[in-house]
């Protein structure tokens, strides 16, 4: 995963649920934002950089700032979408590119619909502090749109009993939690389950539990406030050298160092990010 997409921004300046007369035009200009549209019915004509597109429902359009744009409706067949136009930048302030390309056909995602939904809302009825929420709610969809486009990872297309597994591990990861007890949770048979589980999510039960522990482990020993001992035992870890062990295998460092450099950046004041 590219740190930097995780430091993304979008500063919206226009928001809207578009829905397109049989005359709506965009005329050609060169525009001074970055242009997020995502198509829910219909089609249209774009022309970007002297280049025509059709683009038709489930399409993703996404047009950096400095591009030649121009669009045109399909007559028959009006565009129903909703747009986000803005700045890109980092958290630091610095302008970015979003890493899609001009078209992507991602589908039509009811989760991200209703994100769309609820901007629409708090774009329209602009109540005290609307634009905080705004900001989170793009943040919610680029989210996704990185998931379907660039990590090729669409969580919500999981099993509804994965879904309730992945739940129960994140509230009860420091239990002695076993292959049986998780098949047990959705009323399949242990073997079943761990293929099924191994097939939905790309690793084993084991390795996503491990994965789950290290994680919250990691950011015990980053607050320079446990010992080893603490963090293994509030992890689900029942051997402390097996945990030390796995740490260094999975972080490259021994979870002492971690401690040492948590202590470090507490005593000077430090964030880890």
């Amino acid at each position: 995963m590219d740190a930097a997409n995780e430091n993304i921004m979008l500063e919206v300046g226009y928001f809207i649920n578009r829905r397109c007369t049989p005359t709506w035009i965009i005329a050609e200009s060169t525009i001074d934002f970055s242009d997020l549209t995502y198509i829910t019915k219909g089609s249209a004509e774009y022309i970007i950089n002297s280049v025509p597109y059709t683009v038709t429902a489930g399409d993703l359009i996404c047009i950096p700032k400095g591009c030649l744009r121009s669009a045109t409706v399909v007559p028959n067949d009006l565009m129903e979408c909703y747009v986000i136009n803005g700045q890109v930048q980092s958290l630091k302030g610095e302008e970015m590119e979003l890493p899609f390309p001009l078209i992507s056909h991602i589908g039509l995602h009811q989760d991200i619909i209703s994100l769309y939904r609820d901007l629409n809302a708090e774009w329209l009825l602009r109540d005290p502090g609307y634009i905080m929420k705004v900001r989170a709610i793009c943040l919610m969809v680029l989210q996704r749109y990185f998931q379907l486009i660039v990590y090729k990872n669409d969580t919500s297309t999981l099993d509804k009993r994965i879904k309730r597994v992945l739940r129960y591990i994140i509230d009860h990861y420091y239990e002695p939690l076993t292959v049986q007890s998780m098949a047990d949770l959705v009323g399949l048979s242990a073997v079943y389950f761990g293929n099924f589980f191994q097939r939905e999510t790309g690793m084993s039960f084991r390795q996503y539990l491990t994965s789950i522990r290290l994680n919250h482990a990691e950011d015990m020993l980053n607050s320079g406030e446990y010992n080893i001992n603490e963090v293994s035992d509030a992890c689900g870890f029942s051997d402390i050298f097996y945990f030390s062990k796995v740490f260094k295998e999975s972080r490259g460092v021994p979870p002492s160092q971690v401690i040492r450099s948590g202590k470090q950046r507490a005593e000077r004041g430090l964030s880890r990010l």
